[in-house]
């Protein structure tokens, strides 16, 4: 890379974190260097600072996209995904993820375990993502998996392992009598019809986050040809009925 792109590479840098004096100066060089006949070597001095710069950059773009407690991404990022996505193209999924009677976990154990305990609930949902997939936090106790590239009943066969995983973790391990289940909505879309993007499906994800929750809790609801389905403890139950 030569002085004059390191330059413009300090700049842009400087500019992204609003130190916009700074990037001029930078930028100024470069329009100097660019014009002149012979333009100096780089120094490795300043290779490294150009390369400690971007190190800090790359930080704290990370943090400011992540949730301070459960290192997932934050709901900045997730807004900032549903606008690029908007209208996918093939299959795509949002699945709705809330703790079950989560209220009730802080009341009996305290903050500091429901806290644990939401750190490691993210743990489990972060496991088998697609290609692409993510875990978000909503807000509070709620969760975002984003779900590209997933056929209808994939989708629902990631967002029901991840339900199993939750209940059947070892809860007992971070404080006896406790015990953690999920329920889950997750709308899926095939990309063939005019329905809906990323942003409306998880409003219909919340819609069938509200029916597994009214079924009974630890369930997954999805939609199949205009019919909700669930799975989990819901699903069984109705089976056994």
């Amino acid at each position: 890379m030569s002085l004059v792109e390191l330059h413009q590479s300090i700049a842009s840098l400087l500019a992204s974190r609003g130190e916009w004096r700074q990037a001029y100066e930078h930028l100024r060089h470069a329009l100097d260097l660019a014009t002149a006949e012979r333009p100096p070597q780089v120094p490795e001095q300043f290779r490294q600072e150009v390369a400690r710069l971007r190190r800090e950059h790359a930080e704290a773009r990370e943090q400011s996209i992540r949730d301070a407690l459960t290192a997932s991404y934050n709901r900045r990022y997730l807004d900032q995904r549903l606008l690029e996505v908007d209208h996918p193209r093939g299959e795509f999924a949002v699945a709705l993820v809330d703790l079950d009677l989560f209220k009730r976990v802080n009341d009996t154990f305290g903050h500091l375990i429901g806290d644990r305990v939401l750190q490691q609930v993210v743990e489990l949902l972060q496991v088998g993502l697609p290609e692409g997939g993510f875990c978000a936090r909503y807000g509070g106790e709620e969760f975002v998996l984003m779900l590209p590239g997933l056929e209808g009943a994939a989708a629902w066969a990631v967002a029901e392992a991840a339900r199993a995983r939750v209940e059947q973790f070892p809860w007992s391990t971070i404080v006896r009598g406790l015990h953690v289940t999920v329920s889950i909505g997750v709308a899926h879309e095939s990309g063939t019809s005019d329905v809906t993007s990323p942003e409306q499906q998880l409003r219909l994800a919340d819609g069938l986050l509200y029916t597994a929750k009214q079924s009974g809790r630890n369930s997954v609801a999805y939609r199949v040809g205009g019919q909700v389905r669930l799975s989990g403890a819901a699903g069984q139950r109705s089976r056994r009925v």
